[in-house]
């Protein structure tokens, strides 16, 4: 089969989606699949050539273009399969502030916190806040603030063409769940190591973070945040897989953070990480993903 595999793109997250689109194209080959890969550009009949000559795409893409539903919308047009969510599903769940819009319209726990705009903040929050691009991932470019002087200074210098979510900051554990094929995988607890919070440097340095799957919390808290997993991943309307953060704090409350539609994908990211848990080799998840690809109607 000749799978088309979209990596690279132009956000900051480039190089993470480069560096696990070597490992997916090791798993493919392994697999016995013909492997066109394609650095996504901003010249889109490229992308609409490469996928009129593949029979599936598995994307590898962080940040927007990609988990924005952007590209999902070019193979759906062209009719090509592909993994993970549909063109709706990513728009929501890589919109921060939306998607936690439709969490507590569900009934999930979710920090309080708002867009800032020019004019100033939509809900103001008092510190301590952590401020994050509204539509950015791999955890760049967030920080923690204490006092409002050092909101107002980094918000007076953010740059008014990108929304930067405030939220309260939440003190407990950093707990990550992932849902593969409808079912949630075991839950994964994350020690930041190289940083205060599980920021870019704690995912990306060599052991910057300390990763225990399962997490070493109670069979409780376990179960909820599976629970909670599952229902985010389905009231954004996703499918095949995604992965969800939360915090844990020390009453044992269950906050969720946000939803990733398109997960790292090296060997030691999460999900691998959560899948070799469950008994899941990672040649055996790309295999499940583009299986979950061909065997799935197009999301419209």
């Amino acid at each position: 089969m000749r799978v088309l595999l979209i990596a690279g793109g132009w956000s900051k997250e480039r190089q993470v989606s480069l560096n696990g689109a070597a490992q997916i194209k090791e798993a493919l080959k392994n697999l016995g699949h013909e492997v066109l890969f394609l650095d996504l550009s901003p010249d889109y009949q490229e992308l609409v050539n490469k996928a009129r000559e593949a029979d599936a795409a598995i994307i590898n893409l962080h940040g927007a273009p990609g988990e924005d539903g952007s590209v999902q919308g070019v193979l759906e047009d062209v009719g090509l399969p592909y993994q993970g969510s549909g063109v709706r599903g990513s728009f929501l769940a890589l919109n921060k502030a939306l998607s936690k819009q439709f969490y507590s319209n569900h009934g999930l726990k979710t920090p309080r916190g708002g867009l800032y705009y020019p004019q100033g903040l939509l809900h103001r929050i008092p510190p301590p806040v952590i401020c994050k691009p509204n539509l950015g991932g791999s955890s760049l470019d967030m920080q923690i603030f204490y006092s409002q002087e050092e909101v107002n200074s980094f918000l007076d210098q953010a740059d008014s063409k990108h929304e930067i979510l405030v939220e309260e900051l939440i003190n407990g554990l950093e707990v990550s769940c992932a849902v593969l094929d409808n079912e949630p995988l075991p839950p994964i607890l994350i020690q930041p190591v190289k940083g205060n919070f599980f920021d870019y440097r704690s995912k990306y340095d060599p052991d910057g973070a300390i990763e225990i799957c399962p997490a070493p919390i109670s069979q409780e808290a376990s179960r909820r945040i599976q629970e909670m997993s599952l229902k985010a991943h389905r009231i954004l309307g996703l499918r095949h897989y995604s992965r969800s953060d939360f915090m844990l704090d020390q009453q044992d409350n269950i906050y969720i953070l946000e939803t990733n539609t398109l997960p790292g994908m090296t060997r030691t990211s999460l999900v691998p990480k959560a899948a070799e848990q469950a008994g899941i080799g990672f040649t055996d998840l790309i295999a499940r993903l583009l299986s979950l690809a061909l065997n799935s109607n197009q999301p419209r």
